[in-house]
C-alpha cells in the first residue's frame, strides 16, 4: 500500500519540501521555493539522495536523504560545504 509524506525546512532563505511516497518502489519528490528540482526512486526501504542546488549566488548544493522505512519515512539536508545535517520537518496536508 502506498502512502505520501510531506517533510520541509527553510534553508539560507528559500523553502525546501520533499514529499517521500512508500510501497514498492519509493519515489521521493524535491521541491525548492515550489519548484521541482530533484527526484529519485529507491528499492524496498533503502535510503536515497537527491543532489540539488539551491537558487543562491552562487548556487549552493546541497542534497537530500530520503529514508522510506522500516517504519516512519525521515528526510535529512545535508549541507555540502558543512557536511552538517538538518532534520526536514514532517507535514500534515
Amino acid at each position: 500500500m502506498r502512502a505520501r509524506h510531506h517533510f520541509h525546512i527553510d534553508y539560507l532563505g528559500h523553502s525546501v519540501s520533499a514529499t517521500v511516497q512508500t510501497g514498492h518502489t519509493p519515489v521521493v519528490e524535491v521541491l525548492v521555493d515550489g519548484k521541482e528540482t530533484g527526484y529519485a526512486t529507491t528499492k524496498a526501504d533503502r535510503p536515497v539522495t537527491v543532489p540539488i542546488e539551491l537558487p543562491t549566488d552562487p548556487p549552493t548544493p546541497v542534497t537530500i536523504r530520503a529514508t522510506p522505512g522500516p517504519g516512519v519515512p525521515r528526510c535529512l539536508l545535508l549541507a555540502t560545504a558543512d557536511g552538517e545535517g538538518q532534520v526536514m520537518a514532517p507535514r500534515l496536508y
